[in-house]
């Protein structure tokens, strides 16, 4: 029996390195994916290459209207939703300190990171009540556990999503609604690319190698390997677990 037979899971940030590893180790374990993400081409070639029940939606998670809508999508599609991965996240300015930062750009990443897992909960929520239950898991990161320089919006916006799940998982708990964020290590991604260009514009190694130095496990978290603590939180295999934060750091939060 796979571990997701028949599931229905909604996949925010679908698109990007950690969303796509994801989405593949789902359908492979039984899920019914709804993919979400703003890059309609990135989308349909996922969908495509899953093959079976995967869908897409475009959608703006910072939007009511958006998430509701996907939200309609997947259970016109699919009889109701059991599993809510709220994956999509920005960066932001990278390299400024608070007093140099941009408020536009803090602003943007707050939307998204964490008023876009807020509504994409709202949507949801309702529907997981009417199927009995289920399980939520918030894409959050290390950086929702330590601080990190020059990184202030998200860093704010990922220990933001820890409140939110608790908070969540507590008001939901009857309901048999768990509610979790998953916090990894940085991931080989281009994503952290584009932080570690940030941090050193000169020469994005530098950046690199200081990050590394922080990690005991001397490497870069995998998006595979972040897929594989999602779906432990997403199966019934985590039937007591909510309102926690799960840890994939590479020891980073033992020093």
């Amino acid at each position: 029996m796979k571990r997701l037979e028949n599931k229905v899971v909604i996949l925010t940030g679908a698109a990007g390195d950690i969303g796509s590893a994801v989405a593949r180790l789902f359908a492979s374990e039984g899920a019914r994916l709804l993919l979400v993400d703003r890059q309609a081409d990135a989308l349909a070639a996922l969908a495509a290459e899953i093959g079976g029940d995967a869908r897409y939606e475009v959608a703006d998670v910072c939007t009511v209207a958006d998430t509701q809508r996907f939200a309609e999508a997947a259970v016109r599609h699919f009889g109701g939703i059991d599993v809510l991965l709220a994956n999509a996240g920005i960066v932001g300015q990278v390299g400024a300190l608070l007093h140099d930062s941009d408020p536009e750009s803090f602003d943007r990443v707050m939307a998204v990171n964490v008023k876009g897992a807020y509504l994409s909960l709202r949507a949801v929520l309702p529907h997981l009540i009417a199927r009995g239950g289920g399980s939520v898991v918030l894409t959050s990161s290390v950086a929702g556990m330590v601080a990190v320089p020059g990184t202030a919006a998200y860093v704010t916006s990922k220990h933001a999503l820890l409140g939110l799940a608790r908070t969540a998982a507590l008001e939901y708990a009857t309901h048999r609604i768990r509610v979790n964020t998953l916090n990894p290590a940085p991931v080989r991604s281009r994503m952290m690319s584009s932080i570690e260009a940030g941090l050193s514009p000169e020469d994005a190694s530098v950046a690199h190698q200081a990050v590394l130095s922080t990690i005991p496990a001397g490497r870069y978290v995998e998006p595979e390997e972040v897929a594989k603590a999602m779906l432990f939180l997403a199966s019934d295999d985590a039937s007591f677990c909510t309102g926690s934060a799960y840890l994939v750091d590479g020891g980073i939060t033992a020093q």
